[in-house]
């Protein structure tokens, strides 16, 4: 039998960028874009919150997860405004971890909580539906290039010490 440190550390797969999205003001429509550009405060020309909550992540599979709790298809990743949406890996046990996102490494920090205006976006029941479901916000450990299609997956514990040997 495998010790807790070895399962939590074992995944099936890695995981995929499938979208990734600009934010490029306070209430301005995402934008779509198939590549972009890491920075230390968050994805070049979004509008970010450096530091713990530089990047957004969701994973896709819970937009279907928030449609069905709201009695209809997958919503749109659009209207959750995350900077990523990431398939094939679950977010949740990558908590507090080093994970490799196409060139850079980010470490999730906190949960990307709904904010009061996913009401109007998803419309009655809207809020309640993305609570557990709202995907990770992560600082930036290493800026990097990534694009659509890029892997996402942890690196050991000591990754980052030993690249910078």
């Amino acid at each position: 039998m495998r010790d807790l440190k070895t399962l939590v550390s074992t995944y099936a797969q890695p995981g995929r960028i499938e979208e990734i999205w600009l934010r490029p003001g306070r209430l301005a429509e995402p934008v779509s874009v198939q590549d972009a550009q890491i920075v230390e405060k968050g994805l070049s020309g979004d509008h970010a919150r450096p530091g713990k909550r530089a990047v957004t992540l969701i994973q896709a599979e819970h937009l279907a997860v928030v449609g069905a709790l709201l009695g209809q298809g997958p919503v749109e990743a659009r209207k959750l405004r995350r900077n990523l949406v990431v398939s094939g890996i679950n977010l949740v046990a990558l908590k507090g971890r080093r994970v490799a996102v196409g060139g850079a490494v980010l470490e999730w920090t906190t949960v990307c909580a709904p904010c009061s205006r996913i009401e109007k976006a998803l419309g009655e029941g809207g809020y309640s539906a993305l609570r557990g479901h709202g995907g990770w916000c992560a600082r930036v450990l290493r800026p990097g290039r990534i694009a659509v299609g890029d892997r996402v997956e942890p690196l050991p514990d000591d990754a980052l010490v030993q690249e910078s040997r």
